[in-house]
């Protein structure tokens, strides 16, 4: 775990490293904002959302 949060992450717009998902391990991942959803939280996490103030899809938990 401290591998993953110690390592920079350009797309993280609350901070400057990386975040560990803090859901459950699912089938279908759902945007929060948006509602698109996606079969991995890769895919789900690139795509532009915009409504998502971050302007990135961001799973709901």
């Amino acid at each position: 775990m401290s591998t993953l949060t110690s390592g920079a992450c350009p797309k993280n717009p609350e901070g400057s490293n990386h975040v560990p998902y803090e859901g459950d391990e699912k089938q279908q991942y759902t945007c929060k904002y948006c509602g698109q959803k996606a079969f991995s939280i890769k895919s789900l996490t690139s795509g532009i959302c915009t409504k998502s103030p971050h302007k990135r899809h961001h799973p709901a938990l």
